[in-house]
């Protein structure tokens, strides 16, 4: 046995819960401050600005939101399933290129969102332009953050966030104090705060993001980079494209009350998206160690999440017609509130999804999280159209929260799939049904002839 490596000591079960609740707790504080600003700024454009320009903010915000996910799909999803827990030589290499990709997207669609909004004009060209100038910024500060967790330093990527809330805080005060607050420059002042995050992430993590190396970055991942890729634009292609069409149909300001809606569930969405921060690499790391673990762990997931949303979308129906909605909202509380019914529908089926979802990425399963994606998207688009064109704004939402329940249905049902596919032992609750024999009829006797 000379020489031979000895295997690591087994950890005792309460230190890896504690470790693992320590890695949560930074996820969930990191995207509390993320979601709070943009909680804050969304409900500051709202009451100050009105239904109109609180509408064409949304309409940039959508567009951010795909911009991000083209980001996370070629960037952050291949050095989350791929360099997640590795050596610091390793991690650092990964992320000069994951962040050098981030930063060209950034580039990119910033121009094309520049390009947009001087060819719209008005409000909405106003908010576009606005916004094309802050998205490099916003792109690199968003992949610092999950550099960041991959490597295990939350801790680091929770400081970042702070110090873009700080900065967006005294940019908006200065625009309140100054007469000048309009939806130009609130977009400037929240993206201006990610600018100086996405600086200070470079100093973070001591590396600097390489655009050298982000054809090479694609080259290596593109067994998968491009699905992901293909996977979270299709999604949030599917937000976007409904939210300009329901502004066709519907009106400007019928997506400012969609907005607001989800603005309402934002808090949720702080431990909603903080776990997603830290599930991914607790995924691959489960899976290494005992893949027949790796279901009950989505299973948890997914129900605790079902449930919290739950709880979340009931207090709000019960709050807000006792002060809450007016704090918030103001005098856009009363056509929102219709809204809050089958926003909570969807909000619950985003939470019993992710489980599934976190299932997929650490099986590498990108083929089939992608069908499951598309086909939600599909299903989903078509029914809120279809709601708004037929019924107006309040049964379109309804047609959307029930239909994001079908998409959690087809997503578990590729999750399965994955796993048979990986050989990843199913637990009872992930069987398929198995059809009932037929029943045997025995053949009459002589005598019962007789």
């Amino acid at each position: 046995m000379t020489g031979a490596a000895r295997p690591a000591p087994a950890r005792p079960p309460w230190r890896l819960v504690r470790e693992g609740v320590q890695r949560l707790s930074w996820g969930v504080a990191d995207q509390a401050v993320g979601a709070l600003t943009n909680f804050l700024l969304s409900i500051y454009i709202a009451r100050t600005l009105g239904a109109v320009q609180f509408g064409s903010f949304t309409l940039a915000y959508v567009t951010y939101g795909f911009a991000n996910n083209i980001s996370r799909g070629l960037a952050i999803e291949p050095l989350l399933t791929r360099f997640s827990g590795l050596d610091l030589a390793a991690w650092r290499r990964a992320a000069a290129g994951s962040t050098g990709t981030a930063l060209v997207v950034g580039l990119v669609t910033g121009a094309c969102a520049s390009l947009a909004g001087w060819l719209m004009g008005g409000t909405t060209g106003l908010a576009f332009l606005a916004l094309g100038m802050v998205l490099p910024g916003l792109m690199l500060q968003d992949s610092w953050r999950y550099a960041l967790f991959a490597q295990r330093l939350g801790h680091h990527a929770f400081l970042n966030d702070l110090l873009w809330a700080a900065v967006q805080v005294c940019l908006l005060l200065v625009l309140r104090s100054s007469g000048h607050a309009n939806v130009f420059g609130c977009v400037l002042a929240w993206g201006a705060g990610a600018a100086v995050g996405a600086v200070v992430g470079a100093w973070q993590a001591g590396v600097v993001p390489s655009l050298a190396r982000v054809r090479g970055w694609l080259a290596e991942h593109r067994d998968i980079g491009p699905r992901y890729l293909a996977e979270n634009t299709g999604n949030n292609a599917s937000d976007t494209f409904r939210s300009f069409a329901v502004s066709g149909i519907l009106g400007l300001a019928s997506v400012g009350y969609i907005q607001a809606a989800g603005t309402l569930m934002g808090p949720f969405r702080i431990i909603y998206l903080g776990l997603s921060l830290i599930v991914t690499p607790e995924a691959v790391r489960i899976l290494r160690r005992s893949p027949r673990r790796l279901p009950l762990f989505c299973l948890v997931l997914s129900v605790g999440l079902a449930l919290l949303a739950l709880a979340w979308g009931t207090a709000l129906l019960v709050a807000m017609p006792r002060g809450l909605g007016d704090l918030t909202l103001g005098e856009l509380w009363h056509p929102t509130y219709p809204l809050v019914l089958p926003s909570a529908l969807a909000l619950i089926s985003a939470g019993a999804t992710l489980g599934a979802v976190q299932g997929l990425r650490a099986l590498n399963a990108a083929r089939r999280s992608l069908r499951a994606v598309l086909a939600g998207s599909v299903v989903v688009l078509a029914a809120t159209l279809v709601g708004a064109e037929l019924g107006g704004l309040v049964p379109a939402m309804y047609c959307y929260g029930i239909a994001s329940w079908v998409s959690t249905l087809l997503t578990w049902t590729q999750f399965r799939t994955a796993l048979q596919e990986a050989d990843v032992p199913l637990p009872v609750w992930l069987l398929p049904p198995r059809p009932r024999p037929p029943v045997r009829q025995e053949a009459p006797t002589e005598a019962g002839i007789g």
